[in-house]
């Protein structure tokens, strides 16, 4: 991987902001509360870190991870210039993102540029590319000319 562009300071302000969110998770089936942090930019370059966490429902295909949660606020609030998310799950490992959360960052994303950390803490994390988690992914530049 090359050298993330993200401070250390930014990257524990993520983290922090991911497992304060995850205290608002909703998760009273699977009981694995999934919090989330996306560091953003609008269009004028203010840059804004952007929460989310995993919403269950009964009907299990209804709910929603932390991480769609965190880029639906984001996109709906005019943020859609993304650099990172921290996740931290609901137990003592690193959670990485659902195929389905990893296509949607792809939307918006350089796959190459995006940063997942993957978080139990502070100082205890993983830090892959969205390009190391999704290889060959599928963008809009593949429908262009469609």
């Amino acid at each position: 991987m090359s050298k993330i562009n993200i401070s250390d300071k930014i990257i524990a302000e993520l983290i922090e902001a991911a497992d304060k969110a995850r205290d608002n998770s909703y998760a009273p089936y699977s009981r694995y509360r999934v919090g989330a942090a996306l560091y953003a930019a609008d269009d004028s370059g203010e840059e804004m870190i952007i929460t989310g966490c995993n919403v269950e429902n009964a009907s299990y295909p209804a709910g929603n991870c932390a991480e769609r949660t965190a880029v639906f606020k984001a996109v709906s609030d005019g943020y859609n210039n993304f650099k990172a998310i921290a996740i931290v799950g609901g137990n003592d490992s690193y959670t990485s993102p659902c195929g389905i959360c990893r296509q949607v960052l792809r939307e918006f994303v350089a796959p190459d540029e995006f940063y997942v950390i993957m978080a139990k803490s502070k100082t205890d994390y993983v830090i892959k590319t969205l390009e190391e988690l999704l290889p060959m992914s599928f963008g809009p530049e593949n429908l262009a000319g469609v």
